[in-house]
């Protein structure tokens, strides 16, 4: 499930009010996700979270399902 501060960080970045973010929602499925914005939501993420990505796995991510898992083993570990 999606953390409400993780959404609030994504909606936020992309300038929208609201939209149904779940596990499955991929970028190309939110309206003005694209790889600038993309880049700005990592850095966002990790500055609310204080984490930080490797490259590789930021790579990795295919899904909003995707990016909380990699920030709730970044906040654990």
């Amino acid at each position: 499930m999606i953390s409400t501060e993780l959404k609030q960080v994504i909606l936020q970045e992309l300038s929208l009010k609201d939209f149904d973010l779940t596990d499955a929602t991929t970028a190309a499925m939110v309206p003005g996700w694209d790889s600038l914005s993309h880049a700005r939501i990592v850095a966002a993420v990790e500055d609310r979270f204080a984490i930080r990505f490797k490259t590789s796995e930021v790579m990795k991510l295919k899904s909003v399902g995707d990016l909380q898992a990699l920030v709730d083993r970044k906040r654990a570990g």
